[in-house]
This record gives structure tokens, sequence and C-alpha cells, in this order.
């Protein structure tokens, strides 16, 4: 029997050797290319302050906006007036530490303003932060 028609024992493999460093290379062009959403909550003027102040402390932040047209957003979720109340006494069982910011539309009536924060009052969400944009 001739020797080309005997079957050797070679394999054939694909090195994943090198997969790792391949992943991890993907997942820090990926995280270096991502463009962050400063505003999810479309048409929301935030008012103007001398003095700005950035917390420290952003894992334990939970956002309600309210916008010009008084409706009410729980982080980007709207939300009815009554649901403030429990969804945040919920949030602050889950995490004592919790901060609320509080990013209100310039043009927004004071008075459903004064009844979001009556409702964190009411969730025992006392520590809030009003957002505001920085005078240039």
């Amino acid at each position: 029997m001739p020797d080309f028609a005997k079957k050797s024992g070679v394999q054939s493999s694909i090195p994943t050797g090198s997969m790792a460093d391949i992943a991890f290379l993907l997942l820090i062009f990926f995280m270096v290319t991502t463009v962050f959403v400063r505003y999810r909550i479309p048409g929301i003027v935030l008012p103007r302050a001398e003095k700005v102040e950035e917390i420290k402390m952003r894992r334990h932040i939970n956002y309600v906006w309210v916008s010009a047209d008084r409706k009410v957003f729980i982080n980007d979720k709207l939300a009815p007036m009554g649901a403030v109340a429990a969804t945040f006494y919920e949030f602050r069982l889950a995490n004592p530490r919790l901060i609320v910011s509080l990013k209100c539309d310039v043009r927004a009536p004071y008075g459903i303003v004064s009844r979001v924060l009556e409702e964190l009052r009411k969730a025992d969400a006392l520590r809030v932060n009003f957002a505001t944009d920085k005078e240039r």
C-alpha cells in the first residue's frame, strides 16, 4: 500500500489561546466609543444656577423628571402622581442611602413640583437634589 493512501494523525483545530484577548479588546473598544445620553426626557429645560455641586455617590441616585406639560417621569418612565410615593418607598427599602434627583423643567408649574415633593416626603425620601444647568 502506498504511503499517500495512509491517513496521518493530523487533526485540524482552531487555536483559542487569544480569544480572551480579543474579547477584552472588543469590550474596551465598545466602552470607549459608547455615547452616553445626557438627558433622556426630551423637551425639559432645566433652570440655571450660579453654583453647581456634583454628587459623588452616583449609584444611589434615582431620577424624577417633571416636564412643562405636567407629566412626571420616574427613571425615564412615565408615572402617575399617585405612584411616586409608593415607588420611592420601595426604592428606599432597597437602598436606604437613596438620593432623589429632581429635574424640573423651568416652565413646569410650581404646584406640580410641590406635589412631587410632598409625595417624596410621604415615602420618607428626604435626600433630594434639585438638578440645574450651570450658568455659562
